[in-house]
């Protein structure tokens, strides 16, 4: 981002994807080794998931007079989705930490290495994860709300209630596209805050909320078309890979994954970027200057090296 700060905020849609995806060439190296050592695999696990789970399914599905052989294959994919759900949680926490970390410290001029970005990760990562847990308990809260409506979207119907129907119905999609995705920016660019700023948890949470404020269209089309390329993704590979054995022949099958886990790798990278990219843009339309050489201490500290004691002003609300 050669770009001066005040210069950030006029940044459209198509510039942010300009300046997140020419990133990668200040330091091709590491990311290099970032996307194959955390990014592939998160991506690898999302897709082939359903290659483990869905034979198991099918097996429950089908008729099963063995109480105790039940049992067991309804054990297996329980502690197979509750790995699955932590090896996915973990992965992209470090993934987020990774890529933040060194985005910023591409930005302020730090030196970067792959050793350097693994020995902020420990530090950073206890700070996501803090934040994570908060913005598991509004998704909680989202949740219980989705399904209340799902449920009176059902009861419209079957009772065939016309205007319960429009409102239950108009609720779940306003909730499922509008809600989700604003949750979902709202968590990216908390991520951002709680590594590159003195706050996590909800206060990284109520900073994203005010930096995203005057941004807020841009941050939910972004996140959408990120989602969107995901879903995407997946239904291709559910309907080849997964489902497609009868369709489909083998090798065209291992070459349809393979490609789509690449491409993968590439959105999730980019969404990544994206994000952090976004937090610049978001401080520098609301006039919050960053002092980088106090962001370049704030990174050093997660080395372990020597920080000066700062105000906090120095990292947000200067005037440009």
């Amino acid at each position: 981002m050669d770009l001066a700060p005040e210069e950030l905020q006029f940044l459209s849609i198509p510039d942010i994807l300009r300046e997140s995806t020419s990133i990668p060439k200040q330091s091709p190296k590491t990311f290099y080794l970032i996307t194959l050592t955390l990014i592939f695999p998160l991506s690898f696990a999302i897709l082939a998931h359903s290659l483990f789970t869905h034979p198991l399914l099918n097996q429950l599905q089908g008729p099963s007079t063995d109480p105790a052989q039940l049992h067991h294959k309804w054990t297996l994919l329980l502690l197979f989705q509750f790995f699955y759900l932590i090896f996915l949680f973990a992965f992209s926490l470090l993934s987020t930490a990774a890529v933040v970390f060194t985005v910023a410290s591409l930005y302020t001029s730090k030196p970067v290495s792959f050793s350097n970005t693994l020995s902020a990760i420990p530090k950073v990562f206890k700070r996501l994860f803090i934040t994570f847990l908060w913005v598991s308990l509004l998704m909680v809260a989202y949740n219980f709300l989705f399904v209340g409506f799902l449920v009176l979207l059902i009861i419209a119907i079957d009772s065939q209630n016309p205007l319960l129907l429009l409102f239950s119905g108009l609720a779940v999609f306003v909730l499922f596209l509008v809600v989700h995705v604003y949750i979902t920016a709202l968590w990216h660019l908390a991520s951002v805050v709680s590594v590159l700023e003195p706050v996590y948890g909800f206060a990284a949470m109520k900073k994203s909320y005010e930096l995203m404020k005057g941004k807020t269209g841009m941050a939910f089309v972004l996140v959408f078309g990120y989602l969107t390329s995901c879903g995407i993704i997946g239904v291709v590979f559910g309907t080849v890979v997964v489902h497609g054995g009868s369709d489909y022949g083998v090798f065209a099958r291992i070459v349809v994954g393979g490609f789509l886990v690449g491409l993968l790798v590439i959105v999730n990278l980019v969404g990544l970027l994206l994000q952090s990219v976004f937090y610049y843009v978001c401080k520098s339309y609301h006039h919050q200057g960053i002092d980088k050489s106090a962001l370049h201490d704030h990174l050093g500290g997660y080395l372990g090296e020597y920080v000066p004691l700062k105000s906090n002003i120095q990292m947000e609300n200067l005037d440009v």
